[in-house]
């Protein structure tokens, strides 16, 4: 730290800091922000420092935010399990509860089901028959996790979501569809984040698998037997179609969406909006989403495009013509 002791009581964002309170800087372009901003104290990257000159006490770090995201955990830590059960929870035959676990009001545990030490479960959760839950698991209320589902230590799953429903497995039988029983499991790893109703699919017959770090958003669709690497983000709305294989430390941007049975390189990283219909082997960044535009720009632009074929058999007939007659001018040897 660059300056005198303060006393700082939480964290703000730069243009809305007051005194008693710690703010932070990412990037260059908000420099102008720490004119009017009255923190007690500011976090710096050194470049920053660089190009500033204000006279606030000054945490420098190469990475202000990691540094702020610390420090907001250290005013905020995640509540401590209140051990025991409520009640009106139900607990199936052979299910085994740790001691220091919290099982709130009428949630409903299954037969053989096991609860890890220190879990806390909130209201309405449901727990399926013979699923295993690791230590310091946290399920937010309503919260539905089909039977034989495993969850590693320190998941936390997030209102209404649903983990280990079935897989869209269906075969034509000729005048009907003839369901695939969904088999698998899905199998969460040890720190996993889920987003409030996101849906994860058991497998078909082999598992559905969320690698160890990931970190899911709301509103995410993952299908039947997919298998995410540790350590990957995906962001709201994406949709990955069944038995897609995403690697680890990957991104994915908010509505992207991934047809089945494709391979993604680790470290890929994926734009938002962007349709992903072939597997990537070369770990880099991608995005196919459209320029946003006016309607009516879209439109003419669409209008070009329902005719981009015939465009290009103009313009080869074109190059075909121009080469004809620049053969004809040229001099005979």
């Amino acid at each position: 730290m660059r300056g005198a002791d303060v006393v700082v009581a939480r964290v703000a964002p730069l243009e809305a800091a007051r005194p008693g309170e710690l703010s932070f800087i990412t990037h260059a372009k908000y420099r102008r922000q720490l004119d009017d901003c009255e923190a007690s104290a500011i976090i710096v990257s050194p470049r920053i420092l660089e190009s500033v000159s204000i006279e606030l006490p000054m945490i420098v770090t190469p990475d202000p935010y990691l540094y702020f995201a610390k420090v907001a955990t250290l005013f905020n830590p995640p509540q401590i399990a209140v051990a025991g059960v409520h009640p009106s929870a139900v607990l199936g035959s052979d299910s085994r509860v740790a001691a220091s676990a919290e099982v709130r009001e009428h949630v409903s545990i299954g037969a053989r089901a096991v609860i890890g030490e220190r879990c806390r479960l909130m209201p309405g959760v449901v727990v399926g028959d013979d699923c295993v839950l690791g230590d310091d698991v946290v399920l937010y209320p309503n919260v539905t996790i089909y039977h034989n589902c495993v969850l590693g230590d320190r998941v936390t799953i997030h209102s209404g979501a649903v983990i280990g429903a079935d897989g869209f497995g269906l075969a034509w039988a000729g005048d009907a569809w003839f369901k695939i029983p969904q088999t698998g499991r899905a199998v969460i790893g040890d720190d996993v984040e889920i987003g409030a109703n996101t849906t994860i699919d058991r497998g078909a017959l082999a598992d559905t698998v969320i690698g160890r770090g990931a970190k899911i958003d709301n509103l995410v669709q993952i299908a039947h037997n997919v298998q995410i690497g540790e350590y990957t983000a995906v962001a709201g709305c994406v949709g990955i179609a069944g038995s897609t294989r995403i690697g680890a430390y990957c991104t994915i941007g908010g509505a992207a969406m991934f047809v089945g049975h494709i391979e993604i390189a680790d470290r890929t990283h994926i734009g938002g909006g962007t349709l992903v219909s072939k597997s990537i082997r070369q770990a880099d960044t991608y995005a196919s989403s459209y320029p946003l535009s006016t309607m009516k720009d879209w439109l003419s632009n669409a209008v070009h495009l329902r005719h981009l074929d015939e465009l290009v058999g103009r313009v080869k007939q074109l190059e075909k013509e121009i080469k004809n007659i620049r053969n004809k001018e040229a001099p005979n040897d």
